[in-house]
């Protein structure tokens, strides 16, 4: 891969004419994989034999939780970026993920109590998997507050990627805290490498495309959203240059 060629859509001009030429295809197709995956999921696959109907809530609570997780590596990733290479698009798509995650972060938690009331017979338990999820929650929480908090752009990016790379810690431990600790409520991976740890295929087909459809959402919400964030740099740097002639 040429890399000067990738580093050209750090340039904002570049880059906002890219994704308005995907944005349309990939907000379509994520549409489609939804409407497909969670109508497949809801309404065509049996109840569970153990879990009964309860299981089709899968459809939602795994993909968001795959994507709260992500959502913040992404972050991690956009956050180093800009710390050794500086380029503000980088910074600005963390920003612009960062409440798309928090979303997801929060559909997983509520999706999650409805999904363990009748399994555990409690909305919630300090499960190593639970509490790390929540303290990720409160990172995306902290996150979108600092760089509110900060005015000044670049130290803002400093700062936010700063707590972007301590909390990736808690991102890893959402992800893997059943393979660390072999206790706690919270049932194994749905989605495996191992076949006999993966979900039946009559849940494991439409459960893929589901996840697809919020991957999709995803790349498109943070596409949407960095515009913006664009967009609103320039008008703020615009307005200060006013403000000093």
């Amino acid at each position: 891969m040429d890399l000067n060629r990738l580093w050209a859509y750090a340039n904002p001009k570049k880059f906002i004419e890219t994704t308005n030429r995907v944005l349309p295809a990939v907000s379509i197709l994520a549409v489609l994989c939804l409407a497909v995956g969670l109508v497949w999921g809801f309404f065509f696959t049996p109840d569970d034999y153990r879990q009964g109907s309860t299981v089709k809530i899968i459809y939602l609570h795994v993909p968001a939780a795959l994507m709260a997780i992500n959502a913040w590596l992404m972050m991690l990733v956009t956050s180093l970026i800009w710390i050794v290479r500086r380029h503000h698009v980088s910074a600005l798509a963390a920003r612009a993920a960062a409440p798309v995650g928090v979303v997801m972060t929060l559909i997983a938690l509520i999706t999650g109590a409805i999904w363990g009331q009748p399994m555990w017979g409690t909305w919630w338990a300090w499960d190593p998997r639970l509490t790390s999820f929540l303290i990720l929650f409160l990172f995306y929480l902290g996150y979108i507050a600092l760089w509110e908090a900060i005015e000044n752009d670049d130290t803002a990016a400093d700062l936010t990627s700063i707590l972007c790379l301590v909390g990736s810690v808690f991102a890893l431990l959402s992800r893997y805290a059943v393979n660390f600790w072999n206790q706690g409520l919270h049932q194994g991976a749905s989605l495996s490498l191992d076949k006999e740890e993966n979900v039946a295929d009559v849940f494991y087909h439409p459960l893929l495309v589901s996840i697809a459809g919020f991957v999709l959402l995803f790349v498109a919400l943070v596409l949407l959203r960095t515009q913006t964030e664009i967009r609103a740099r320039r008008m703020r740097a615009l307005m200060a240059r006013e403000r000093m002639g």
